[in-house]
């Protein structure tokens, strides 16, 4: 994204928010000889895995490799399928290629930019068949096997998982949640990650919570809780000597440095989310229903990611690109969330797809802008973000 005239933006898009504490628990690490492999690994792991309602959590060092493992682990593969959403960040539809299966996409619900689950069952009903012997559904076009859905819970606003859980049960699926955006998110009083078979979060800065970079896996499942720690860990086995391989692995190990900063946010999760909230309700109250927002479902919570708007009908991707040039050139940090995955340079040229495809998607995406967002945004800037908003856009 291009820098604005003065060099250096007067509102950023992101930032994390880090405080004494957490250099100083850092600052311990290094004064030990556990930089990696060692006491905090195990201590962020299980204290995640109590804050989402999971038996188990693995972390790695990205939400990508996470991803990655969690399909690697249901055993998917060239032969399969994977029901996911087109409007996301890519990896979400990349952890899918990695294992050679097949991405399919399924438009989202307009209203939630969640991936829309009345089309997830149209599409297994009129576009697959049941094999008899796995009862299993088939996609007729491509004739692999249709083994998981990944729902993204896109801008940590909860999907419709009950629908969801119930065509994975009927139709013998696996359920891969990415809440790779959804720290702290909940659907039905149960915390995002802790609903399907596998739960995927991410740490990156701009997240709710960070460790610089990193991920953690989590799981009710004993079996692939043990086989991911195996898989981040180039396929060491737990009993097994550190040169000693059981399984193709990967270095997806993450250092006690980052899990020790994991473990300071996590402690301050509550405060963070409190943050991120009066910051989102401050943007609604001063747009004020000029834009839309992503709604959220009854008896969800949302955990806020980014705040992201949704510019009216009229606008056009070309208009809407305007208005991010015209916001850049003002000092306000600014995104277009996200593009189509499906109209990536490299899906459209493996693949063949083209606009039309998927018309929410597109539509939505055509129009959808991330404002600055961050935990310690201040009134004024989010003021300033909104007056030079309207003003572009001729509202008064």
């Amino acid at each position: 994204m291009a820098k604005s005239k003065k060099n250096a933006f007067t509102v950023p898009l992101a930032r994390p928010d880090i405080t004494g504490k957490e250099i100083r628990t850092v600052l311990a690490v290094l004064r030990t000889p556990y930089l990696s492999f060692g006491p905090r690994l195990e201590e962020f792991e299980k204290k995640f895995a109590a804050y989402t309602g999971s038996r188990y959590a693995v972390a790695v060092n990205s939400g990508t490799a996470g991803l990655h493992l969690a399909i690697k682990s249901l055993e998917i593969d060239r032969n399969d399928a994977v029901i996911t959403t087109p409007f996301s960040f890519i990896a979400s539809a990349n952890c899918i290629l990695y294992e050679n299966a097949l991405p399919v996409f399924i438009d989202i619900n307009e209203d939630t930019f969640n991936i829309d689950s009345d089309l997830i069952q149209q599409f297994l009903k009129k576009e697959c068949r049941r094999d008899r012997k796995s009862g299993r559904p088939v996609h007729r076009k491509s004739g692999r096997t249709v083994k998981a859905v990944l729902p993204v819970h896109v801008f940590g606003n909860p999907c419709e998982m009950h629908q969801i859980m119930e065509l994975a049960r009927e139709y013998k699926l696996s359920v891969i949640e990415d809440a790779c955006e959804a720290v702290g998110a909940e659907y039905h009083g149960k915390r995002t990650g802790s609903i399907g078979d596998v739960g995927v979060f991410a740490f990156y800065p701009n997240k709710q919570i960070t460790t610089g970079e990193g991920g953690i896996i989590t799981t009710n499942n004993e079996n692939v809780a043990n086989l991911c720690k195996s898989l981040r860990n180039q396929g060491r086995d737990h009993y097994g000597g550190w040169l000693a391989h059981r399984r193709l692995g990967y270095n997806y190990r993450i250092s006690d440095i980052n899990c020790a900063l994991g473990i300071s946010q996590l402690e301050r999760i509550e405060e963070i989310l409190q943050k991120r909230e009066k910051i989102a309700f401050m943007y609604n109250a001063l747009l004020n229903g000029f834009v839309k927002t992503p709604e959220t479902q009854n008896r969800s919570k949302r955990s806020w990611f980014v705040y992201v708007i949704c510019l009216p009908d009229e606008y056009e991707k070309e208009t809407r690109d305007d208005i991010l040039a015209k916001l850049t050139d003002r000092g306000i940090g600014c995104s277009n969330y996200f593009p189509p995955i499906h109209l990536q340079p490299f899906y459209r040229e493996t693949f063949g797809y083209t606009e039309g495809d998927y018309c929410i998607t597109e539509r939505i995406s055509a129009r959808t802008i991330a404002l600055p967002f961050h935990n310690n945004l201040k009134k004024s800037q989010i003021a300033y973000v909104t007056d030079n908003l309207k003003d572009i856009l001729n509202i008064t």
